[in-house]
Order: structure tokens, then sequence, then C-alpha cells
């Protein structure tokens, strides 16, 4: 998600470190470069001139040119405007959907527009069961076009645990016409509706999408763009949102190799808010999309609030007041030292952690070394659990014999042992100087 950009723009603004000040001559190389990662990027050709020229406008206007760091100062010009274009300090925080509502859903074919409706009846659920609330939620469809459409927003209604509607008609108007009645029938909350995709966009799918929409008078209409398509998500969204509108966009496929086109033109192109992005196949692969921390990501500075966000969602609490508790004591054990990583495989992939860390966007760790440090963690993990719990509170009676039953209980070798013991020793020793300098 956004690798291409962060890499390009970190490689950017290191070369301006070190600088004494910002000369016309640098300028005008550093915002050549910003140009071409845009295009690179799948960004407009017009909207690129827009951004760098008021960038240019900018940076003249702070007077950056007599900073002492340039560096930073020209950073946060770029992602301040960048802000802008990606839809300023626009209040996401604060959305919920409104009780009760239907909710349209749109989008071509392949756009991942069923599986999205899936992810939003889950965010719906989830958002209502941390205020201790129960949501009664309704899924239901008339995308008659493409072949098991319906059977898998069925599937997805079942794994979720809301409700799910199957209309009699084949039509898809008389259909919308019967959910509509079985929803307010039933005092279903939400009504989360799948409308027919193509593979390309035509009059007869844009009118039958009108037509629906005057039958669902929806609270909310989503149009469901695929990250991957760059420029051409710009085209079908002017079409969607010319012919039947939309309130709001969600971005799917963000965790594929995209380039980040579509993310940094929508908004400014088309004035309409992107409020979610889809970040995997998973039904809680689902983001609210932040302007604020899409930016720093772009650029290299790390999303360390989204970072903390995952932890408290996928952690349990009771484990985090565990590890907080002996990281306080000082008083390390294999125990604790498991679930740390335990905790840290819960968070994801390492290279999808590395993501939202600030300055790894131009940090050359390869794919090797990443697998590597994963299945080190694995084989730590299966060491620790093959110890006896004496072993695991009193590390220090651990001999040659000791470690070569617990190797092979765990299926490695001893000096795998070894480096988990090496692993383990300096881990305390970077507690006691984080304890040192009263960090906890």
């Amino acid at each position: 998600m956004f690798d291409f950009l962060t890499k390009k723009f970190s490689g950017i603004f290191s070369a301006l470190t070190g600088k004494d000040k910002l000369t016309d001559k640098n300028l005008e190389e550093t915002l050549g470069k910003v140009k071409d990662s845009l295009l690179e990027a799948d960004v407009p050709y017009d909207l690129v001139h827009t951004f760098i020229d008021e960038v240019k406008k900018d940076v003249v206007g702070q007077k950056v040119f007599a900073s002492m760091n340039p560096s930073e100062q020209f950073v946060k010009v770029v992602y301040d405007r960048m802000l802008q274009f990606l839809g300023g300090e626009y209040l996401q925080e604060s959305f919920a959907f409104q009780i009760p509502s239907v909710i349209m859903v749109m989008g071509l074919q392949g756009s991942g527009k069923t599986t999205t409706i899936g992810k939003l009846a889950y965010f719906i659920k989830k958002q209502a069961e941390k205020r201790g609330k129960v949501r009664n939620i309704l899924l239901a469809s008339v995308d008659f076009y493409r072949p098991a459409a319906i059977d898998q927003l069925e599937i997805l209604a079942k794994q979720i645990g809301v409700s799910f509607y199957r209309s009699k008609q084949n039509d898809p108007l008389l259909a919308a016409q019967d959910i509509m009645q079985h929803y307010k029938q039933h005092g279903y909350e939400h009504l989360l509706f799948d409308t027919a995709g193509r593979l390309h966009i035509d009059d007869t799918m844009m009118h039958e999408l009108q037509s629906v929409s005057k039958i669902l008078n929806p609270r909310y209409k989503f149009m469901v763009l695929d990250a991957m398509t760059g420029q051409e998500s710009l085209t079908v969204a002017k079409s969607f949102l010319d012919t039947v509108g939309f309130d709001y966009a969600v971005l799917s496929k963000m965790d594929s190799d995209s380039r980040g086109g579509a993310a940094f033109s929508f908004r400014y192109s088309l004035k309409k808010p992107i409020l979610f992005m889809g970040i995997g196949e998973k039904v809680e692969n689902l983001e609210l999309f932040r302007p604020e921390r899409v930016a720093k990501r772009m650029l290299g500075m790390g999303d360390i609030l989204t970072l903390v966000e995952n932890a408290q969602e996928k952690i349990k609490k009771s484990d985090q007041e565990s590890v907080e508790r002996s990281l306080r004591s000082g008083n390390i054990t294999f125990d604790d030292f498991e679930k740390q990583l335990s905790m840290v495989s819960k968070l994801g992939s390492l290279s999808g952690i590395m993501k939202f860390m600030p300055g790894m966007g131009n940090v050359q760790v390869s794919q090797d070394q990443l697998q590597k440090g994963e299945n080190e963690m694995k084989q730590f993990k299966a060491i620790i659990r093959s110890m006896t719990k004496k072993e695991r509170l009193l590390p220090q009676i651990l001999d040659g014999s000791r470690k070569k039953r617990i190797a092979k209980g765990a299926g490695v070798d001893s000096a795998t042992v070894n480096l988990l013991i090496q692993r383990f020793e300096q881990s305390k020793q970077f507690v006691k100087l984080l304890k040192k300098k009263r960090f906890f």
C-alpha cells in the first residue's frame, strides 16, 4: 500500500538532507523528481502540474529558500499540499452510519464490490459492539448478471453473522421493490444493497442503476473503485457520478501492487471523499481513509497511530498489561519473550509492520531477510514451548543437555537455541536501558 510512492519520495527527500539551503537549482531538480514520481504512479498529467505549481508557490511563500533546514520544511510543504489533495482534515473518525439507512453499493465487475459490502457490514457491526449495541443488518443483491454473486453475498452474511434475503423475483427492479418491502416489514436498521456490475460502463447498466436508486432512495451511495486501475478508475467514477451519483468512494485492493495514483487524484478531481479503503481479502480488512495518515505513509513518515490501533484491536488487553508489568519490573522471562513474539505476529508480517514505521520507506531490506526474520520468530516460539516451566522462568539453568533436548523437541538444531538465548539476553539489556532512561 503506497509502497511505490513511499520509496520514490523517501529517495527524493533524503537527497536534500545535509544541504544548508534550498536553491533555485535544487528546488527545480527536486520538483522534477516529484513530478516524475507522480506521473509514474499514474496520476493524471494535468493534476500533477497543478500539484507541482502549488507546491512551488508554497515553497516561495513560506521562504523555504532561506531556511537552515530546507529538507524538513520542504517535506512539510509537500505534506500540507498533499493533505489538501487527499481530502484535508475530513472528520472520518466521527463517521457513523445513521439509523435506519439503506446503503447502495456500486462498481464495475471485478472491483471487489460484493466483498466490500461484507466488509461494510462487519464494520457497522463492530462499531456498534464497541458501544455495547447490536445492529439488525440485512444484506441483499440484484446482481443477476455475475454467476454466483448472490451466493457469495449469502456466504459473507453467514460469516459475519448478519441477515441475508434472496428475492424470488428475477427482474432487478421488481427484486429491488421486494427487498425493500422485506427490509421495512422486518424492522432492519441497515440494508446493504449490492447492485449489478459490468465489465465496462454501458448505458443499460446506468439506466438500471438510476431506476434501482429511485426505488431504494438510499441514505448512502458508495462507489467501489479498484485501486489497481489508476487513471481508468477516475473515468469510471466520473461516469457513475454524472449519471447515478454517489456520496463516498471505497478504494479496494489497496494491499495490491497499486501505485497510489487513484488515492492521490480522486478527491481533488471529483470533489467526493474517499471514506474507506480495502487492505486485504478478509472481512476485517477495511480501514477508514484518513487523509493525514495516508499522506504520511506516502511520504515515508510512517503511521504509528494506525499501528497502535491495530495492536489495541488484535491483542488482548490482559496480554498487553502482562507484558507491561514485566517490562516495568525488569524481570523478563521466556514466557514474556514468547508473548512479545506472539503480539508481533498478530500485527501481521514484518514487511507489513515496517511500512508503518517512520523513515523505513528508503530502507533496503530484502524479502529474503524479512522471510528469515519471520522463520526465526516461528522457531523461537517453538523452542520456548519445548522448555519446561522451570526453564522458561530460570534461563540460567539451560546447560548443554537441556539445550539438546529442547532443540529436538522444537525440531531445530542447538545453534538456533543459542541464537534465541542471545536474542533474549539482548532484549533484557534493552529493557534495562529503557528503564534507566525512564521510558516506563
